[in-house]
């Protein structure tokens, strides 16, 4: 007896050495450098320069695909020389402030770790202000990139204490964000259907007679062709769709210059802003709702931020101050120089392909489809990259997501959401069928969007850049009075069509807030429930430890009993990973169900990086479960590319724990006793490799709790927690994507109530 309980001493006092706390230490600091590495990636020379050339393919199609239509989409009859000037100024400095000042040079400075878009301003708002409830699992090792008070001005100090306290704040910036990112995603699906219709009802130039339905049954034939190809990655499209983009941009350029020298080079006037203003005064009403027509100008432009994850803001820089600006102020100039003189009085009406010069007809109707085509690619691409964003940060269900680069980390395609897309896109082409009708529903969502870019980068200039707020206040005011004048003329579009595209972004952002509430609320439930081995089981820390010891019992809270040991392997999933003693939920019940456990009990939870491949060297941590025998935590660090559950799994498995049990054993030192507990492991390990291998997988099933409340709003709540578990229960779980071994797999459910 004496032998034995000095065994059990020292066993113990191996089990809980300063090798495991180093191993812990270790393994925690790993997870902190993990959650918050940076996934900003810097490229320069011919890498940037071919980072300009896929943002070129991808990007501008949209706004270097404007000039189809604007002026036709502006003026209802031939318009009088200061009003076609008037309304060039207004492109113009369009461009130039909103696009070009607001855009490159402020807005995509306000990158979170390098995305982009209206949801990653509020997402870096929230790494500067508490104003978002993290997921519990991980917001111990996720720290906040908040300055300290001392290090702000006192305006900026008082707002960011003002948002931080105000739940009506935190609400607005949460419906800031999401908002902007249902509109994105609205305009990603009537960004296709305007450009592609716009260049196939150019053959109306050389065919009047052409009918509705085969423009339509044209276009619908192109945009699925166009999302069948999506598959091939952002990368591959960008760089094959880039020739297109560029012979276009610079065919309109060519033509601006020919139909400036031929015809009327006067209206480079233009360049001043008095024109602009004296077109809004003196058209008065009429001349403020044509900037609705004008609007399409710069539609688009959103897509310049959403993809700057793929691409990076010095490639975006490049293509559009070296490329597309220039191109296209020269292309709008042209065409009013052209329209000026035009003695038929309808070239307004179909303004590209009625200037293109003499003989190129052909050639800019082929070179205008096939640009129609590419301008899709913008917001589809900036589609796949909110979608990524929203579903990081717990809005969105998850869903398949292919890295479709090894070179470029965010460059991303999302089948479901493609299909989706492209399903929506066709029924909208067959609806709208014009682009006038069209381009009602489209411009809504362009420019609310940039509203609330103007709004959110105001919010990071005072928190985050600590920017003086009379310079914030002043140049939010600048550009907000922009944003202000353009939405106040196409609100009044709704009823012509713009209704559709606003209850599209009511039901995407309603089913974003959603996700994100039942998730809250799904975390809470969820922390309650965490086990530690001493709360699971009766035996004490030295029982479990003794090499003599094959059984055990459960505590009486889980209806007690003896928990013998099978001979074996388990890998138990654990989504949390989380460290110390706390026991993934599977594993609670696993035994209380069973009353068994593995031989050999591993915590196997998978960590995604944002890398391509991670050395196999580096893919493996490993740590202890305190009191439980033969129970190892390990933490799969993997990339994108990597396979993970290979065939031969439980040989890499054992060889990794071999290894760290030898390892520490080193550590811990050479006595006979702690050796004889190294010898029993290893023995242990041999065996469960040569003996069963199961995957032991968790299935939860979350059913709503009852609560004392008055019956609306606990009928209000019972309505929104149904409908998230439904999605819950309809979507893709994350380890759907591992091709797990069916022979060898085990499924243990639960309920939890929230």
């Amino acid at each position: 007896m004496g032998s034995t309980a000095k065994t059990d001493v020292q066993i113990m006092s191996l089990e809980t050495g300063s090798w495991d706390t180093e191993n812990e230490e270790k393994a925690r600091r790993i997870a902190e450098e993990d959650l918050n590495r940076g996934h900003k990636q810097h490229y320069k020379g011919f890498v940037l320069l071919w980072l300009a050339w896929q943002s070129t393919g991808v990007i501008y199609g949209d706004i270097g695909t404007s000039p189809l239509y604007v002026y036709s989409s502006t003026f209802t009859s031939q318009p009088s020389w200061d009003d076609l000037v008037g309304a060039l100024s207004i492109i113009i400095w369009s461009l130039t402030l909103i696009v070009s000042v607001k855009y490159c040079l402020i807005v995509l400075r306000a990158d979170d770790d390098g995305q982009g878009g209206t949801f990653a301003l509020y997402s870096l708002l929230a790494r500067y202000a508490n104003i978002v409830p993290r997921d519990p699992n991980k917001s111990s090792v996720i720290h906040l990139s908040r300055h300290k008070t001392n290090e702000l001005r006192s305006d900026s100090r008082t707002f960011r204490s003002f948002i931080e306290k105000s739940r009506f704040s935190k609400g607005l910036l949460k419906l800031f964000g999401v908002l902007g990112v249902s509109m994105v995603m609205a305009d990603g699906m009537l960004t296709p259907a305007q450009s592609v219709l716009g260049a196939i009802q150019g053959i109306k130039v050389i065919h009047p007679d052409l009918g509705t339905s085969t423009i339509v049954g044209v276009s619908c034939a192109i945009l699925v062709l166009l999302f069948l190809i999506q598959p091939f990655g952002t990368s591959k499209v960008g760089t094959a769709f880039a020739p297109i983009v560029i012979i276009w941009l610079l065919f309109n350029f060519c033509s601006g210059i020919y139909n400036l020298a031929l015809h009327d080079y006067t209206v480079l006037k233009a360049f001043s802003p008095y024109f602009a203003f004296q077109y809004l005064i003196r058209n008065g009403e009429d001349g403020w709702r044509s900037l609705g027509g004008l609007l399409p100008a710069f539609t688009g432009v959103e897509a310049l931020f959403a993809d700057i994850g793929a691409f990076g803001k010095r490639a975006i820089n490049l293509s559009w101050f070296c490329l597309a600006y220039p191109c296209l102020l020269i292309a709008y100039a042209g065409q009013a120089a052209y329209i000026s003189t035009d003695a038929t009085e309808t070239a307004y009406t179909n303004p590209f392909f009625y200037t293109v010069p003499p003989g190129s007809f052909y050639f800019s109707m082929v070179i205008a489809i096939l640009a129609a085509i590419v301008a899709s690619q913008a917001m589809i691409t900036s589609s796949f990259q909110l979608l990524s964003q929203i579903m990081r940060l717990s809005y969105f269900p998850h869903i398949k997501t292919v890295h479709t680069s090894q070179r470029f980390h965010e460059q991303v395609y999302m089948p479901l959401a493609n299909w989706l897309l492209m399903i929506g896109t066709v029924i909208v082409t067959a609806v709208y069928n014009n682009t006038t009708s069209l381009g009602n529903a489209y411009g809504v969502c362009v420019i609310i969007t940039t509203f609330i870019t103007t709004c959110m980068v105001s919010f990071v200039a005072i928190i985050v850049w600590k920017v003086p707020s009379p310079i914030v206040i002043f140049v939010f005011l600048v550009f907000g009075a922009l944003d202000g004048a353009y939405i106040s003329s196409v609100l009044l579009k709704i009823p012509d069509g713009a209704w559709f595209s606003l209850v599209l972004a009511v039901i995407l952002g309603s089913v974003f807030v959603l996700w994100r509430w039942g998730k809250e609320r799904q975390w809470a439930a969820e922390g309650k429930e965490s086990l530690t081995v001493s709360r699971l089981f009766n035996s004490s820390a030295s029982q479990l430890s003794t090499s003599e010891a094959h059984a055990t019992s459960l505590s009486a809270d889980f209806g007690g009993g003896v928990v013998t040991t099978a001979p074996g392997l388990g890998i138990f999933f654990d989504k949390v990973g989380a460290g110390d003693d706390i026991i993934p939920k599977v594993f609670t019940q696993f035994v209380r169900k069973f009353h068994s456990r593995p031989e050999v009990v591993v915590f196997f939870h998978l960590r995604t990086l944002t890398v391509p491949t991670v050395p196999m060297g580096e893919r493996f941590i490993i740590t202890r479960v305190h009191q439980l025998r033969s129970c190892y935590r390990i933490t799969l660090r993997h990339g994108y590319t990597d396979e993970v559950l290979t065939t031969d799994l439980r040989q890499v498995i054992v060889e990794q724990l071999n290894d760290f049990v030898v390892r520490m054993g080193k550590q811990a030192g050479s006595q006979t006793d702690q050796s004889a507990f190294i010898q029993d492991e290893l023995r242990r390990l041999t065996s469960a490799g040569q003996s069963e291998l199961i995957y032991v997988l968790g299935k939860q099933m979350m059913r709503p709790r009852q609560v004392q409340s008055n019956l609306v709003r606990r009928s209000i709540r019972q309505v929104f927690l149904g409908m998230f578990l439904w999605l819950r229960e309809n979507t893709r779980a994350k380890l759907a994507d591992l091709d797990i071994d069916a022979d060898n797999l085990v499924e243990v459910g639960w309920v939890n109530h929230i």
